[in-house]
């Protein structure tokens, strides 16, 4: 019976080994998609405010009086340092070049044949226009064109400003991930054109595979995973894909599934071999086995862990909040002992990402959570990011002086953060705190949320870089009290 017995438990665990073989290629695969997608979609709205720009700045006052050079300047400065574009070029109504970015004096072409070009001038409103892969005129590289309509003052065509991705940019970015050895990466406009692939092969670059019903399952749903055959080269894949935020972009990372079991099927032949040779030797299958459970339960503890924490500032976040904040408040409740709640708002946030891109504005947030945390040291003071910029601070056993002191070094802690890599000096970055005292005059731990929120509300209208109180706190009982403010 004991061999028996082994040869069970053998046969579950390597059930399981299968198990995390598949769980473990699943999630890199969502892993990767969500890396590659974010990498796209920053690059291209990058690459779209630039095109903005462009478009506003033609209908600028004065524009076209400017010296050529200054002109130049105003309408591709956003432009300049971008990676791996390739050309930005503004065309009149018939399609010749008259503003380029590479150089003051264009270089002369006419592209009144092209795509993007006929695209805009048939419809005043596909704003952001995203074609098939070219090779450039000017520079004989292939490129992704992206486009946006020139209109004139009383609405008419009046052109088109025009600017592309290097097709090398995707290349560095998927040539850095290692999919073994039958796995891809796939790039396709949503008609179906292939825009990368990895591997790249150059005849892959502009197919179109509309018809092909592993890309209809792509299109069916805004992103998903699924098991396959490429007609391609019929192999057995695993698909995990998405569409690239709001554009007509669809991504998909495939692991094949043999190189997914490769390693599992390794295991098995040499965890079967020992069974069917050593079934003696239960201790140390035992041993194996526990060992085996040990890393799932490790692999359980981490996953909880992270369940409770912010993944961008190590911070806790909204889920860890609500259950201290319910837990705390009965204990004040119970014990009369005051408890304090702060909510910290940076002003003026989404100015960072509009001017800096997102990168800047997630670096604000680290530091903002970085001063937040070391402005707080008692074991039972919380410090998390609920969402966005907004940051929230419980301070049990903490009356409304203290929690005044507390926002103070705040706005201290935070007139000194610096971001270098984007020119923001000490002093730029500021917040608005809303004060609230409890449990005393709160029915739950919302009412007093909401009067801190109320205090925060009321400090973004009094100018922002401020500390509001909500009024009604312990120590001003049988007093009506206005708001109160302190300034950092």
């Amino acid at each position: 019976m004991a061999p028996l017995g082994m040869l069970i438990i053998s046969g579950l665990m390597l059930l399981d080994l299968r198990r995390d073989a598949w769980d473990k290629a699943e999630q890199t695969s969502r892993n990767l998609l969500q890396v590659i997608e974010r990498d796209i979609t920053r690059n291209m709205e990058m690459f779209d405010l630039s095109l903005r720009a462009a478009v506003e700045n033609l209908h600028a006052p004065g524009i076209k009086t400017l010296d050529p050079s200054i002109r130049h300047l105003v309408l591709f400065d956003r432009a300049a340092t971008a990676r791996d574009m390739g050309s930005m070029l503004v065309m009149d109504e018939r399609g010749d070049v008259t503003e380029d970015i590479s150089a003051t004096s264009p270089r002369r072409n006419n592209f009144s044949d092209r795509e993007y070009f006929r695209a805009h001038l048939e419809h005043a409103d596909l704003g952001l226009f995203v074609g098939k892969p070219i090779i450039s005129r000017l520079t004989g590289e292939p490129m992704l064109p992206f486009s946006r309509r020139i209109s004139k003052p009383d609405g008419s065509f009046g052109g088109v400003a025009f600017g592309s991705l290097k097709l090398i940019y995707f290349s560095h970015l998927f040539d850095q991930i290692g999919l073994g050895r039958d796995g891809a990466i796939n790039l396709y406009l949503r008609d179906g054109t292939r825009v990368m692939r990895y591997p790249q092969e150059a005849i892959d670059i502009g197919v179109n595979i509309a018809d092909d019903p592993t890309f209809r399952r792509f299109l069916a749903a805004r992103s998903g995973a699924f098991v396959g055959t490429s007609v391609r080269d019929g192999v057995e894949r695993h698909y995990a894909f998405t569409q690239v935020g709001d554009l007509p972009l669809v991504l998909n990372v495939a692991l094949a599934t043999g190189d997914i079991e490769a390693q599992w099927r390794a295991k098995a032949l040499v965890i079967g071999a020992m069974v069917l040779a050593l079934c003696g030797l239960t201790m140390g299958l035992s041993l194996l086995f526990g060992r085996e459970l040990n890393r799932r339960a490790a692999m359980q503890a981490e996953l909880a862990h992270l369940s409770y924490t912010d993944a961008l500032t190590g911070l806790p976040n909204r889920r860890r909040f609500d259950e201290v904040f319910q837990r705390i408040w009965k204990s004040a409740r119970r014990t009369g002992r005051p408890l304090a709640l702060l909510i910290v708002d940076a002003d003026h946030f989404k100015r960072y990402n509009d001017r800096y891109g997102h990168a800047v504005g997630d670096e604000v947030l680290k530091g903002l959570a970085a001063r937040l945390a070391a402005s707080v040291h008692r074991p039972n003071d919380l410090v998390a990011r609920v969402g966005g910029e907004e940051f929230v601070i419980l301070l049990p056993e903490t009356d409304v002086e203290g929690a005044l002191r507390i926002a103070g070094k705040l706005h201290t802690a935070v007139s000194s953060l610096t971001i270098p890599s984007a020119g923001i000096g000490a002093g730029t970055v500021t917040v608005s705190v809303g004060v609230a005292v409890g449990p005393a005059d709160t029915a739950s731990p919302n009412d007093l949320y909401r009067k801190a929120d109320a205090a925060l509300y009321a400090a973004k209208e009094g100018g922002r870089n401020q500390t509001r109180c909500a009024p009604g706190a312990p120590e001003d009982t049988g007093r009506v009290i206005s708001l109160r403010s302190v300034r950092a």
